[in-house]
């Protein structure tokens, strides 16, 4: 076949979520008069894409700026800057009104399903709401779908007129899972899911997430610190460090071969890791209020140099699809 007859290249797909340079900055009280306001610096400048189908895993320590970028995606907080687009729609560019129509398109399930579902309502008003008010269904629609939702999560018919209070916290977040599809979703924001469970049902509702989001083909990011879970459920893995990506690779690469010293320290920490621990973390998390100069992993990476200090690695690509945040390429990790 001649060059002429040869097929166009693929178009790449585009991504369903794109975020771009989106930081968050929550001011806080200056510390006394006379004193210059303060800013807690939660995430800053993160780039990521979701494709559609695609699981894209979240780790790093407390407060390392996970849960606000989840939160930021589906603008539940504003970014102090940067851009999120869905599906082509820059969404920080909506209004109120069609913010709220646009929402039914992104959900999120919450870490601790009982503060998550109102104990005032019913299962079954909780079910309904969403799907009346994002999909237009009448009652007895609304009622029926809330039914095979409840169903398609384990549950049945019966539990629609009980409230929060009588049911486990396994069951609980099957209901905020149910809830979460009720507008039909293409996009998802689990966020440390099963973390407040009992852990002989966490596997069950992992296994019913991950059923889930096969069968509907949903565009998830998986929030959470157990980092075998996030091995088994996810197609990608963004590594965040006080608010900034250390590392972003297909999940395989990422767990065979980490090319950032947080990354390596964070695997070797994990429960059930096999190999020799050579990489242990040291100290705390610096406070977000006052982040190290430089990379801001260098006050507890054994790895660093007075380089570290003076430059803000950028995120770049040393492999195809694996991306890190270090000036160091010499490391055998």
């Amino acid at each position: 076949m001649s060059a002429a007859d040869a097929p166009p290249p693929a178009v790449p797909e585009r991504p369903l979520v794109h975020a771009t340079g989106v930081s968050k900055y929550f001011p806080v009280a200056s510390g006394g008069l006379g004193k210059p306001p303060r800013s807690l610096r939660a995430v800053e400048s993160v780039d990521l894409t979701v494709a559609r189908g695609e699981v894209l895993g979240v780790v790093g320590e407390s407060g390392s700026g996970k849960s606000t970028v989840g939160r930021l995606l589906l603008r539940l907080v504003e970014p102090t800057a940067g851009r999120v687009v869905f599906d082509g729609q820059d969404v920080g560019a909506l209004d109120a009104d069609a913010l709220r129509r646009f929402r039914r398109n992104m959900q999120m399930i919450f870490q601790d399903p009982f503060a998550s579902l109102n104990a005032r309502m019913t299962v079954g008003d909780a079910l309904k709401e969403p799907l009346v008010l994002h999909r237009r269904l009448s009652g007895r629609e609304a009622e029926e779908q809330g039914v095979a939702l409840l169903e398609k999560v384990g549950l049945s018919a019966d539990h629609m007129k009980r409230y929060p209070r009588a049911f486990s916290g396994g069951q609980r977040q099957r209901i905020a899972i149910a809830r979460a599809l009720a507008s039909e979703p293409s996009f998802i924001v689990a966020d440390e899911p099963v973390s407040a469970l009992d852990v002989s049902i966490q596997a069950e509702v992992l296994n019913l997430m991950q059923t889930l989001q096969q069968e509907l083909s949903l565009a998830l990011l998986f929030i959470s610190h157990d980092l075998s879970v996030v091995e088994v459920i996810t197609d990608r893995v963004m590594v965040l460090y006080l608010g900034r990506v250390m590392e972003l690779a297909p999940t395989e690469a990422l767990y065979d071969h980490p090319e950032h010293p947080y990354t390596a320290a964070l695997l070797q920490a994990a429960p059930g890791y096999a190999g020799a621990r050579r990489h242990v973390l040291a100290g705390e998390i610096p406070s977000p209020l006052s982040p190290p100069s430089g990379c801001v992993f260098r006050t507890r990476c054994p790895f660093a140099i007075a380089d570290c200090a003076k430059i803000v690695p950028p995120v770049r690509e040393v492999r195809p699809g694996h991306f890190k945040a270090c000036i160091r390429d010499d490391l055998d990790l």
